[in-house]
């Protein structure tokens, strides 16, 4: 008699759950609304022969996280940003934040996450052969969005910056210092 309680308890239960995804899912946004990123160059023009950097800025819709680039369990989606450099840009080094750990109600461990506002740092090269003139670099940025009770799906976003490419020796000017003054 207790066995089968136990189990018309667990069938009504999930029952109820069944009914209520729909609800959960309506008040849910679409996955790529959920982080806005927005590219930055460190230095107008850049010259052939420099390095400069580029930054995207990712800012997180309040109640949600994403995976750091570095996650702490093999099965979660790290956020990793992907250049596709056009000829005569080559890519030097990727710097992502740390991120925070922190305790969800679905997880037993903790996640290393980003919220709010996260930035990433690529460092480029522009070769002493690069074509002058303007040349965009499209990047895609993988994350998964997840807030304290469900997980969107992965999404591909697509950012973009343009850059002008000047002579070797051309006078750089710094820019968007505020974005690159924290190293």
């Amino acid at each position: 008699m207790k066995g089968n309680r136990k189990l018309h308890m667990s069938l009504t239960m999930g029952f109820v759950a069944l009914l209520s995804l729909p609800l959960v899912a309506a008040q849910l946004p679409r996955a790529d609304s959920v982080v806005k990123p927005t590219a930055y160059l460190s230095l107008e023009p850049v010259p052939r022969g420099r390095t400069f950097e580029l930054a995207v800025v990712a800012q997180i819709q309040k109640g949600f996280h994403v995976n750091a680039n570095k996650v702490l369990e093999e099965y979660l989606i790290p956020t990793v940003l992907t250049p596709e450099l056009p000829a005569g840009l080559k890519l030097i080094d990727a710097k992502y934040p740390s991120g925070k750990e922190l305790k969800f109600e679905f997880s037993e461990k903790p996640l290393n996450v980003y919220e709010g506002t996260f930035t990433m740092r690529l460092k480029l090269e522009a070769a002493a052969d690069a074509p002058l003139g303007a040349v965009r670099i499209p990047m895609v940025l993988r994350y998964q969005a997840c807030n304290d009770v469900a997980c969107l799906p992965p999404v591909r976003k697509p950012v973009e910056v343009e850059v002008l490419i000047a002579p070797a020796g051309a006078k750089a000017v710094p820019v968007n210092q505020k974005v690159f003054a924290s190293k």
